[in-house]
């Protein structure tokens, strides 16, 4: 039952997710700047996360632990910079099903490779032959997609 729970919020946060690119793109058009809208973007991200951390877990966590974080965590903000402008560039000139179709690949791939080698503390879950093939699948349905663009 859990599970089924994780499985639906996953599909939901990617279903709302999809959307972002392209609100992100007209805030691009409106503001003469992909990089402004990056900046715009991420700064409510920033606000509104404050605002939840606050509010919802009346501030919980351990600020003083912050320079104990390894080197690397720098890493997960700046990923989410060239998601955020990545995808205020490159979904209008893709469009958005060929944009997320081949993020899903990208994705796939790297989380993939993130689970067989078991980086950042993740468990160790192994590629295997049925993941490759439903990775093949993927990279067809971004050749359909692709196709079905001309």
């Amino acid at each position: 039952m859990i599970h089924g729970l994780y499985v639906l919020a996953a599909v939901s946060i990617g279903a709302v997710g999809s959307l972002q690119p392209a609100i992100n793109a007209a805030m691009s058009r409106i503001l003469g700047s992909p990089f402004l809208a990056a900046v715009v973007s991420i700064a409510i991200s920033l606000v509104f996360i404050t605002l939840v951390w606050l509010a919802g877990s009346r501030g919980g966590g351990d600020l003083a632990q912050v320079p104990a974080l390894p080197w690397w965590v720098v890493f997960g903000g700046v990923l989410g910079v060239f998601f955020v402008l990545g995808g205020v560039i490159v979904a209008p000139a893709l469009g958005m099903g060929l944009f997320f179709v081949c993020l899903i690949a990208g994705q796939l791939l790297g989380s993939s490779l993130a689970d067989h080698f078991g980086v950042f503390g993740l468990d160790v879950k192994p590629l295997t032959a049925i993941k490759l093939v439903g990775f093949g699948f993927v990279l067809l349905g971004a050749v359909l997609v692709e196709k079905g663009n001309a």
